[in-house]
């Protein structure tokens, strides 16, 4: 396991850098490894230490932040530090690990940086029991496009996904969410183990299913039809859980 997260901070705002050092000071598990005014003065430095984590200021002089992410190669883990809330579409689009606004506590940097910890430890750590494949590393939580807003979803509430034309409605245990999205990239973001297609306008939470009767899947109140499409693979999961 790797004892500390080596980490470079690119903000043009001298008082965004110290606040951010001073931070970073705190927090066992994190390594400063250096600040830098643009993303151009880090770059050389980025080819060749390769940090494991970045933050990284979004409007700056030459090169913005968002401009910068797609040049990365390798990409470390990134948490963008601005002081603009618009930008949070686009950013979780370029798949960055947090948004942080400025001002920001340290509470609020703190969680942000343990999770990635966890997430980033859980991938290095080898399983103890010889043979035995490493788990999947699973998101706890989505953010989806719901409006004009990214509405954080818990993946455990989440109990079936319904297909509505241009739109999918998630139902949770305690509400139900219109996104903008496709059933596709869902079952990229979501654990394959515990959610699977039932129905061309169906996703089930394996581990919410009530009873299974002639093809119809008894799950919060509803019965939710098993296609011919999908009723193989859907059934071997069953036998394999």
């Amino acid at each position: 396991m790797k004892e500390k997260l080596t980490c470079y901070i690119i903000d043009d705002e001298p008082l965004a850098q110290e606040i951010l050092e001073e931070y970073v000071a705190k927090v066992p598990f994190l390594e400063w490894k250096g600040t830098f005014m643009s993303p151009l003065e880090a770059a050389e430095n980025l080819k060749t230490d390769k940090p494991d984590l970045l933050f990284l200021d979004i409007n700056m002089p030459d090169l913005d932040g968002l401009s910068f992410i797609p040049m990365l190669n390798p990409r470390p883990m990134i948490i963008l530090t601005t002081a603009y809330d618009q930008y949070a579409l686009k950013a979780f689009d370029l798949e960055v690990k947090d948004y942080l606004v400025k001002p920001f506590s340290f509470e609020r940097f703190y969680r942000g940086v343990l999770r990635l910890y966890q997430e980033h430890s859980a991938r290095q750590s080898p399983d103890k029991k010889e043979g035995k494949a490493e788990p999947r590393n699973e998101q706890e939580y989505l953010f989806l496009k719901v409006g004009h807003r990214l509405q954080k979803i818990a993946v455990r509430d989440i109990i079936l996904i319904e297909g509505m034309k241009d739109y999918l409605r998630v139902h949770t245990a305690q509400e139900k969410i219109m996104t903008l999205t496709s059933f596709a990239k869902l079952e990229e973001l979501l654990p394959s183990q515990n959610f699977i297609r039932v129905h061309r306008s169906f996703m089930v939470a394996i581990d919410k299913i009530d009873h299974i009767e002639k093809n119809r899947i008894k799950i919060a109140d509803q019965l939710i039809p098993i296609s011919d499409t999908y009723a193989d693979a859907f059934y071997k999961m069953l036998k394999g859980n």
